[in-house]
């Protein structure tokens, strides 16, 4: 997906109401990352357009340093604005691009990846990312995955939608036309099921995952590099 600046600005406005669980997966993996590299840390941020991670890491954090990695040069300039209003911008290092233009030697305390992998269609740039992601990162260091994904059945994932529908419907002004659409938007996306997440993290050199937050078909995770 290709964000422009349109689409930056609407997606940092309503993923709250995409993903209701959204500052509560912040606020746990802030908790799960500052108790596994105590107060002086390198973090990589894969896909850390929008800056929200930065807003929320940052302030409460300040000996973490930050490389913020991101393809899409508007959620990457919304970034910079939040971390500049934020007085963080001295501790961040900006990259637009992918995690392969990180130096191979060069290694983080911790990474996230949170809510990037359903927006890469292939299974194989999936598991790119994960490796590349892996191999910039200390053995033993945390690594939070958050994604959207899906059940086997496909009844199940249905009935998941369809409540996510319900959830739009009843929170916000959109008639059912508009979720509908909305609902083609989401159906669009590439998801995994968990299982083949869990694999993808086993073959690029993590460990078992352990979920912490689910909400709907998002999930969250938390693994380490073996």
């Amino acid at each position: 997906m290709e964000f422009n600046q349109e689409l930056a600005t609407e997606y940092d406005r309503g993923i709250r109401r995409t993903f209701p669980a959204y500052d509560a997966m912040f606020k746990m993996a802030a908790a799960y990352l500052h108790h596994a590299v105590g107060d002086d840390a390198d973090i990589l941020l894969a896909g850390a357009g929008g800056g929200n991670e930065l807003k929320l890491f940052g302030p409460p954090h300040p000996n973490w340093r930050f490389t913020a990695v991101d393809p899409s040069k508007e959620m990457l300039e919304m970034a910079v604005r939040k971390a500049t209003v934020l007085g963080l911008v001295e501790r961040i290092r900006f990259i637009e691009g992918t995690v392969d233009a990180i130096r191979n030697k060069e290694l983080f305390d911790a990474a996230t990846c949170l809510l990037v992998l359903h927006f890469i269609q292939e299974n194989d740039k999936k598991e790119e990312l994960l490796r590349s992601i892996r191999e910039r990162l200390n053995t033993g260091s945390p690594f939070i995955l958050a994604a959207m994904h899906r059940p086997e059945d496909n009844e199940e994932f249905d009935r998941l939608v369809g409540l996510w529908k319900v959830y739009w419907l009843e929170t916000t002004g959109l008639s059912l036309e508009e979720v509908n659409e909305m609902e083609k938007s989401v159906r669009s996306l590439s998801f995994i099921s968990e299982e083949a997440l869990k694999q993808l993290l086993h073959k690029t050199g993590f460990g078992i995952p352990t979920k912490f937050l689910q909400n709907g078909f998002f999930g969250c995770w938390i693994c380490h590099a073996v």
